[in-house]
C-alpha cells in the first residue's frame, strides 16, 4: 500500500523524489535458521508533499513486522562512538532544561536503556518505551524500566495517568519512524508537566542530500524531517520549537526542543534561519531532485566499475559497518555475498546474523586478520576515520573503499 496524502497538512499533492527500487527492512538482520526464508521486499521512495514541503516514505509497512518479526538488532550503546554521544547528549539536555534531582524523564524508543541510564545516574526518575521486545529487554536487565509497546496517545494517557508528568521527554532516532508523526507528537506532548519539554534527535535530511547520501533512507524511517518540517509537526501538536541545532551524529543530525504553547506566534531566530536556508538549497523543489538521482546513480556505476576491477584481481572484498544505512547501500548496488565476503560490526547482538536481502554473513574485525590483501568497503562512512585506525592495526594491508 502508498501513503496518498501528506502525514502533516493533509494534501494529496504528492511528488515522488526519490525512487530506490524494492528493499527488505534494513534493521531486521536475519538469524542464520530463517535464511531459507524469502525476504518481503517493498518499494524504498519518497514523496514530498508541494504544499507544505514535508517527505515521507511512500510506502506504508506493518510497524509490528519492522520491529518484531525478526530481532530488532540496533542498540544504543553499541559502540563506544554511540556512548559517548548519549552521554554528552544527557548531560546537555539536562543542564540546558534544568532537569533536577527526582524529575521524570521519560524516552521513547529508548532501545537498550543507554541514554536513560545517563538521566537515573544523575538522580533523575526515568521510564522507557520501545516497541522492540529484543532491545526492550536488555534495558530492563540494565535495571531501565522499559514498556514494550507502540507509542500512541492512548499508551501515553495509561503513563501519565501511572508516573504522572515528565519535565522531560526524549526521543531520538524514533520521531521519524511514527506512522503518524503528528500525533506521535500530541501524544508527547501529552506527557509532559507545564514546564515540560519535548526534545527529538533525528538525522536531518537536508545534510544527507547536500553531501550526496542516501543511506539514511530505509523502511524504518517514516518521515524526513527538515527544520521547516518540524516546525509545522511542532505547530500542529500545540508546541512551540524553543531551540534547535544541527548536532554531529549519524554524518549530521537537527536536535529540536519544543515546549507547551502559549500562543504567540514570535519564531525562533536559528529557525528562522535554517527555514530560509533549505528554501536556498531547493530542498522543496522536485527538480532538484532529479539533479540529484542523476548524480547518485553516476556515482553508483562507477563505483562498481572500480569494485568489479579489484575483484577481477583477486582481490576480496569485506565490508564494515552492519549498520541499516550500510543494507541501503548494499541493497541498492547489488552487492550480496557473492561479491561481499563479510560485513563486521562491533554489535555481539549482529555478530552471526546476516545482511537483509543481501544474505552476508556479520563477523567482528578481526576476520581481516585471515587475509592476506583485502579491500574494506566502509559502509559506516560517518565513523571512517575511527574503523580505519581499528583495521589498520588488525591488518596493516588494508585497503579501502567507499561507496
Amino acid at each position: 500500500m502508498f501513503r496518498t496524502k501528506c502525514m502533516v497538512c493533509p494534501s494529496d499533492n504528492l511528488q515522488t523524489i526519490i525512487d530506490l527500487g524494492m528493499h527488505p527492512f534494513a534493521d531486521t538482520f536475519v538469524v542464520p535458521e530463517r535464511e531459507s526464508e524469502p525476504d518481503l521486499l517493498y518499494q524504498l521512495a519518497c514523496d514530498l508533499c508541494e504544499e507544505c514541503g514535508h517527505i515521507q516514505s511512500r510506502c506504508m509497512t506493518d510497524p509490528a513486522a519492522r520491529y518484531s518479526d525478526h530481532a530488532y538488532s540496533y542498540t544504543s550503546s553499541n559502540s563506544a562512538f554511540s556512548r559517548a554521544h548519549w552521554e554528552r547528549y544527557a548531560a546537555d539536555v539536562a543542564k540546558k532544561n534544568e532537569v533536577g534531582p527526582d524529575d521524570l524523564v521519560i524516552e521513547i524508543g529508548s532501545n537498550d536503556g543507554y541514554l536513560l541510564e545517563q538521566f537515573r545516574n544523575n538522580g533523575a526518575k526515568v521510564l522507557g518505551i520501545d516497541a522492540a521486545p529484543a532491545v526492550a529487554e536488555i534495558a530492563n536487565k540494565r535495571g531501565v524500566e522499559t514498556l514494550v509497546g507502540l507509542f500512541d496517545l492512548e499508551l501515553a494517557e495509561t503513563v501519565k495517568a501511572d508516573v504522572g508528568p515528565a519535565k522531560l521527554v526524549v526521543a531520538n532516532n524514533v520521531f521519524n519512524h511514527a506512522d503518524d508523526v503528528v500525533s506521535f507528537a500530541k501524544a508527547a506532548a501529552s506527557l509532559l508537566a507545564p514546564e515540560g519539554v519535548f526534545v527529538f534527535e533525528l538525522p536531518y535530511w537536508c545534510i544527507g542530500i547536500r553531501d550526496g547520501h542516501i543511506d539514511q533512507i530505509y523502511h524504518e524511517h517514516v518521515s524526513y524531517l527538515t527544520a521547516t518540517a518540524s516546525n509545522q509537526i511542532a505547530q500542529a501538536a500545540g508546541l512551540t520549537v524553543s531551540a534547535i541545532e544541527v548536532v554531529d551524529y549519524h554524518g549530521g543530525s537537527l536536535r529540536v526542543s519544543a515546549r507547551l504553547s502559549d500562543g504567540g506566534s514570535t519564531i525562533l531566530p536559528d529557525l528562522e534561519r535554517m527555514i530560509e536556508q533549505e528554501q536556498r538549497d531547493r530542498m522543496f523543489e522536485p527538480e532538484m531532485y532529479e539533479e540529484f538521482m542523476l548524480g547518485i546513480e553516476k556515482r553508483r556505476n562507477q563505483f562498481l566499475r572500480n569494485l568489479y576491477t579489484l575483484k577481477e584481481e583477486g582481490v576480496p572484498v569485506v565490508g564494515v559497518g552492519a549498520a541499516a544505512k550500510g543494507n541501503t547501500i548494499l541493497n541498492y548496488y547489488g552487492l550480496d555475498h557473492t561479491v561481499i565476503d563479510y560485513v563486521t560490526d562491533s554489535s555481539p547482538h549482529k555478530q552471526g546474523k546476516l545482511t537483509p536481502g543481501t544474505r552476508i554473513p556479520i563477523c567482528d574485525d578481526q576476520v581481516f586478520a585471515e587475509y592476506s590483501n583485502v579491500a574494506a568497503l566502509i559502509l559506516s562512512w560517518n565513523l571512517a576515520d575511527t574503523l580505519k585506525k581499528v583495521l589498520l592495526e588488525i591488518n596493516p594491508r588494508v585497503e579501502f573503499l567507499s561507496p
